[in-house]
């Protein structure tokens, strides 16, 4: 298997996608989020000092999205349709933050989903960190992907 963002001289460049049919696409991302179980209180309560910490995390995660080919040098720029970042609170210390990402193009949105999850957890953080500066994000994996040539993904381990 050979890298697509590598030429035949070991230079990088960015993938030609001229000749890529044009398809549905989506990706949906993970990222964990371990923090002190009273840290997670405060978010659900919303008491923390910033402000609603879920909110500005989702903001900041459909942000990402549409800024991760600035991020990422050999990304493509899409015409993302739909982003989604959802959160789910899990037993007494860990915050899960799913990013979905939807476009219709010649390339993939794994790298946005994954970009999105990555900054809605490192927005929680930045929330958070007077209160628990021992937060600590893990796990963030591509959880789905579909559409494109490849087909379908689906991480079975999570």
């Amino acid at each position: 298997m050979e890298l697509s963002h590598v030429d035949e001289r070991g230079r990088a460049r960015m993938v030609d996608v001229t000749e890529k049919r044009i398809t549905s696409r989506r990706a949906v991302a993970i990222a964990h989020i371990s923090m002190k179980p009273e840290t997670l209180e405060l978010i659900k309560k919303m008491e923390v000092r910033k402000g609603d910490v879920l909110a500005a995390a989702r903001i900041a995660g459909i942000m990402a999205a549409k800024k991760t080919p600035e991020l990422i040098p050999l990304c493509h720029p899409l015409t993302i349709s739909e982003t989604a970042i959802d959160f789910e609170f899990y037993g007494t210390y860990q915050l899960i933050v799913s990013a979905e990402v939807k476009c219709t193009g010649p390339t993939g949105v794994e790298m946005e989903a994954l970009t999105a999850a990555s900054i809605a957890a490192l927005t929680v953080y930045d929330m958070c960190k007077a209160v628990d500066k021992g937060i600590t994000i893990e796990r963030i994996y591509l959880e789905t992907k579909e559409g494109g040539k490849s087909g379908t993904y689906r991480r079975l381990d999570g």
